[in-house]
């Protein structure tokens, strides 16, 4: 149990006799407005685009003039960096949980992809960042990079699992099987950000066919050659 002591005299109730509240203080309000300019980057990245966004207007929208940012962010693409980052991990989150709530195999590598798939729809200026090239001139640092990499071994983990439990041939243990997979995803995705951005997952033309087109899998990578 903790104990309670009296403050020293002079001392606010609360506050620490040795001042290292202070830094923690400091440390925190810095990360609540490293936060709110990720936070307008999002939202001027949705209204204007992802390569629409600029310095001078997240500083417009956070009320300060576009030098103040620096203490935070030392250049517009250490922002869109720290949103990959952000945006990795998020939609990393949103695939483990999918995959964690089925069946091993090739229930899980769909109810996966299209955890990640609705996650993508609610989030879709951050998910062009992370899985298309709006803004050419920007590469992710390695340690935003790396969070995809953990993506691809839960999906060849599902892989390996449908491929023990006998619903896909040994051929989808190749690295061919990762591509594929990407390929179908991706090409669901494109389709309705471009025609169907404002339904959600499940709705529309596109998103529905995406169980359709994992079922293509067992003829891609078949339990024999013969076969």
């Amino acid at each position: 149990m903790a104990t309670t002591r009296s403050p020293q005299a002079g001392t606010p109730t609360g506050a620490a006799v040795d001042g290292s509240a202070r830094p923690d203080r400091r440390a925190r309000r810095r990360q609540e407005t490293i936060g709110e300019i990720l936070d307008i980057a999002r939202d001027v990245m949705t209204e204007e685009g992802v390569n629409g966004l600029s310095l001078a207007e997240v500083a417009r929208r956070l009320g300060v003039q576009p030098p103040s940012l620096y203490k935070y962010f030392p250049s517009l693409m250490a922002i869109y960096d720290a949103l990959f980052l952000v945006g990795q991990r998020d939609n990393l989150e949103a695939m483990s949980r999918g995959m964690a709530e089925a069946e091993p195999g090739l229930t899980a590598l769909i109810a996966g992809l299209e955890s990640s798939g609705r996650w993508c729809l609610a989030n879709r200026a951050v998910a062009e960042l992370l899985f298309w090239r709006p803004v050419p001139s920007f590469n992710p640092s390695p340690e935003a990079f790396a969070i995809s990499m953990e993506m691809v071994t839960l999906q060849r983990g599902a892989l390996a699992d449908a491929v023990a439990r006998g619903q896909l041939g040994p051929a989808a243990n190749d690295e061919n099987a990762i591509y594929l997979v990407s390929t179908l995803i991706t090409g669901v995705l494109t389709q309705a950000f471009s025609n169907e951005p404002e339904l959600p997952w499940g709705e529309g033309r596109f998103t529905p066919m995406f169980p359709r087109l994992m079922r293509l899998l067992p003829a891609a990578f078949p339990l024999s050659a013969r076969a």
